[in-house]
Parts: structure tokens; C-alpha cells; sequence
């Protein structure tokens, strides 16, 4: 069922044990997360595979939960490819996927354009197939100049975008057509290293039209989380990401729960750093935490207590007082410490360090 756009897809949260709701702590389950949530909506990039490889025991892990009734989503900010295309990556990496399993931010921002025009509306794609796949799907007609007049602007990465595309966009939006961005991901990575994204491209046409898009489908924002659940039939989803800034993000944005997994991009200090609005309800090294049980920190004072270890902030470091067995317990009681002195000390600014942050017992 889907929920409404600006209620919160969990019906019933789970109460925030220990850390104070203002300082966004972590939360408990009693239960796996598996069985807590119905659905695991998975980022890909860092949490699925890296690079050209499945992340280590990753496609077993979803193996297991889907064997444990688990829906899986594969959730993707890439407009560039269809969900057949990804669905077929998958596979290739011994992840068992079908194209009904993927949601992208193609098909959001033609959710979007659908919901906002006429059917058969045209539709400037500044993008790849991915876009336009999804258009038609939603019964909009695909356009590739200005002066055919579209109702409205689609801007998704694709790599052959250039120069006179982005001229196009410029030239529809300056005359008063909708414009819907896929995503506004300022980089990508690549082989040869991180270049520009869909938001940089986006950019260059908000410079020259003095205007933004007036819709972002991908996370961080909502239309992409709505069309999964939309799709997947979901009541309990679980976002499960490793960037704070789009998946962890986009999961505050529509109050739902999420799980950051350690495997991709955000490293110990990013996460102590993460503000309030980027913090998660479930913090693990790997996604063999979706069949753990999971407790938040206990606060004493200035120290935060969890299976063995205690963590506190002095003197503007992290310090951990006694050592426990589970370094995940480890990384949860940090990140409580150190968003608890972000929020409450005031010598914590927002270009403040935090020594201590990439200590040796905060590896995995």
C-alpha cells in the first residue's frame, strides 16, 4: 500500500531508547531487521557492489532474506539505464534481480512529468535511454529540440549529453516549460577517477536560464522513495544506503527507517560528522546486520555504554575508556558521542574537529 506523500511509511515507529530524539539517535529492534521491516529498499553503488564487483557475501545475505520473506528493491539515482539493464547487472554479479526489483530516477521524474501534464505531452529528454524508456511507459512523447515546443524539461545523466543538449534545455526552460531534474549527484565515478555528475550539468543550466528545477526526483527527495513503495507494495520499508546525503537523507525526508552500511563511501569520521538530518536509525560495518538484532547506546553523563565499550568525547577527542568485543558496537557508541558533543557543546562548530575519529578500534 502505497503511504500518502507526506505521511511516514512507518506506521508504528520503534521508540528511540537512550539517545535523545533532538540529538536524532539510533534506534532499537528487538527483532532482526529483517523481520522488523518488509522491505529492504538497497542503494547500489557501495551497499549492493563496488565498482565491478558484488560487495563481499552480499548476494547470499539477500538470498537469505528474500528466503525470509524480505521484498528487495534495488534503488537507483542513475536515469541512465533501464531497470532491465540493471536488473541484468545484477544477475551478472550473482545477485538475483528482475527488472520489476529496480526502481530508478527515470521512472520517478516520469511519474512526476505524468502526474503534472497531459497525456501524450511532449517532453524534452535531455538524458539516455533510461529517460526515455520511462516516458513512453507513462505515455509522453519524447522530444529533442526547443522549438518543438515541449510542455516540459527531463535532465538525467548520460555521458553523450553535451553542449547543444544542455543549449536545448536552456532555450525550453527560458520559454516556460516544466523542468524536472532525474537527480542533482554533482560527481560520478568512474575508471578513470570521479568526474561530473547530473546535478554539475544541471547547474549549467540553471546558470544560463536563472532558474532551478522546479521537481528533483532523486534522492534525497521524495518521488523516488514514493514510486518504490508505489511498486514494491511496501508498509515497513527499510532504506538501506551508504551516503548520508542522499540515501540516509532521503530517508529522514519521508520519516522513514534506514540502515548505513560501512562498505562504500562514508568512512568513521564522515559519520561522527554526519548532521542531524543525515543520521541513521541502524549503523553496521557490512549487511549481515539485517539478521541482527539491534540496541541502541546507553548514556551515563558525557559516556556512551554499548556491549563492552565506552565512548565519550574529552577535549575535543573521541576516546574509547573500556573495550568491548563487537566492533559495530563500537561504531554505534561513537557516532552517539560524537553527534551528542555536535549538538550540546559549545565549542562544536560546524568547522570544528573531532580528533580520535579514525582510531585504530574504530576499524572494522
Amino acid at each position: 500500500m502505497l503511504a500518502g506523500h507526506a505521511a511516514s511509511y512507518w506506521r508504528e515507529p520503534p521508540e528511540r531508547t537512550a539517545v535523545p530524539d533532538s540529538h536524532r539517535g539510533l534506534l532499537s529492534s528487538d527483532r532482526p531487521l529483517a523481520d522488523a521491516y518488509d522491505c529492504a529498499m538497497l542503494d547500489l553503488d557501495g551497499v549492493v557492489y563496488v565498482g565491478p564487483h558484488a560487495v563481499e557475501g552480499v548476494p547470499a545475505l539477500l538470498d537469505r532474506a528474500r528466503g525470509q520473506g524480505m521484498t528487495l528493491a534495488f534503488v537507483t539515482n542513475n536515469a541512465s539505464r533501464t531497470p532491465q539493464s540493471v536488473a541484468a547487472h545484477l544477475n551478472e554479479l550473482g545477485v538475483e534481480a528482475a527488472a520489476s526489483d529496480v526502481v530508478t530516477s527515470a521512472q520517478a521524474a516520469a511519474r512526476e512529468l505524468s502526474a503534472r501534464l497531459d497525456p501524450g505531452a511532449k517532453v524534452l529528454v535531455i538524458g539516455g535511454k533510461g529517460l526515455r524508456v520511462a516516458l513512453e511507459e507513462q505515455g509522453l512523447t519524447c522530444v529533442n529540440r526547443a522549438d518543438e515546443h515541449p510542455a516540459a524539461v527531463v535532465q538525467g545523466f548520460d555521458r553523450s549529453v553535451g553542449w547543444e543538449q544542455l543549449a536545448e534545455a536552456t532555450y525550453a526552460v527560458h520559454a516556460g516549460a516544466l523542468w524536472v531534474a532525474a537527480n542533482l549527484d554533482l560527481t560520478v565515478p568512474t575508471a578513470g577517477g570521479i568526474a561530473p555528475g547530473n546535478g554539475t550539468l544541471v547547474n549549467a543550466v540553471a546558470a544560463a536560464a536563472n532558474v532551478r528545477p522546479a521537481v528533483v526526483a532523486g534522492k534525497p527527495y521524495r518521488p523516488l522513495f514514493d514510486e518504490t513503495v508505489r511498486r514494491i507494495a511496501s508498509e515497513r520499508p527499510l532504506v538501506v544506503g551508504d551516503r548520508l546525503d542522499t540515501d540516509i537523507e532521503g530517508a529522514r525526508n519521508c520519516d522513514a527507517d534506514s540502515l548505513l552500511v560501512m562498505t562504500g563511501v562514508t568512512d568513521p569520521p564522515a559519520l561522527c560528522r554526519a548532521r542531524p538530518e543525515q543520521r541513521p536509525s541502524y549503523l553496521a560495518w557490512t549487511l549481515d546486520a539485517l539478521f541482527d538484532e539491534h540496541h541502541a547506546p546507553v548514556r551515563h553523563g558525557e559516556t556512551f555504554e554499548l556491549g563492552g565499550w565506552q565512548v565519550a568525547v574529552r577535549d575535543q577527542r573521541l576516546v574509547a575508556d573500556e573495550h568491548g568485543a563487537d566492533r559495530g558496537d563500537a561504531l554505534r557508541a561513537a557516532a552517539s558521542a560524537a553527534w551528542a558533543w555536535y549538538d550540546e557543546d559549545s565549542t562544536a562548530r560546524d568547522d570544528a574537529t573531532l580528533d580520535g575519529c579514525d582510531a585504530d578500534w574504530l576499524q572494522p
